[in-house]
């Protein structure tokens, strides 16, 4: 059983052996750490503990908004680098919808051991952004397989999805960002 440890300066928990002579997060003295009594069972925490969401996120997130600064770009960039953008935007495209359902899978796997029900408040928000953020993704996907990137209307319509994929993914990160703390215990 691991007998862990919280700072109380600004809440980061580890175990006695892994802590040095101040906290790897907020930089106190070791002596600012208390005795914690973990509230999820080593079962829940482990699959948490390996932070597959939270990593799984940031690739579409990425995706998206690296998607909209390319769109900008091929909107002012000359015709000989353009092409080049495009063939980016493509692939980029492509691979979005497999990296938003692999994020949903993550988030759906974490919520249930999380809170063991995936009909909370923040769940049921999550759930409906990451489905918005998929379909926008699928309508980004046909865009690029068009063969329409050279015109400019299409270019357009492309930064607005990447814009609105990139709102999505703002907002169930932020979302997710107030719910890293929160575990139902046992």
């Amino acid at each position: 059983m691991d007998d862990f440890i919280r700072c109380k300066a600004c809440g980061y928990v580890t175990t006695k052996g892994k802590l040095g002579d101040v906290c790897p997060a907020c930089g106190v003295p070791a002596k600012m750490f208390e005795a914690y009594k973990h509230p999820l069972s080593p079962h829940r925490r482990r699959p948490l503990d390996l932070h597959m969401h939270p990593v799984a996120v940031h690739f579409p997130q990425a995706f998206g908004l690296t998607l909209l600064l390319l769109s900008l770009l091929a909107l002012v960039m000359p015709d000989s680098l353009r092409s080049d953008l495009h063939a980016t935007q493509r692939v980029l495209a492509f691979a979005l919808p497999f990296f938003v359902l692999l994020s949903i899978a993550t988030g759906l796997f974490d919520g249930k051991i999380r809170f063991r029900k995936l009909t909370t408040p923040f769940m049921k928000k999550k759930i409906f952004l990451g489905g918005v953020l998929f379909c926008v993704s699928v309508a980004l996907f046909g865009l690029a397989a068009s063969g329409q990137m050279h015109n400019t209307v299409t270019q357009i319509c492309f930064a607005t999805l990447a814009a609105a994929a990139s709102l999505c993914g703002a907002l169930l990160g932020l979302i997710g960002g107030r719910l890293l703390d929160a575990k139902f215990p046992g």
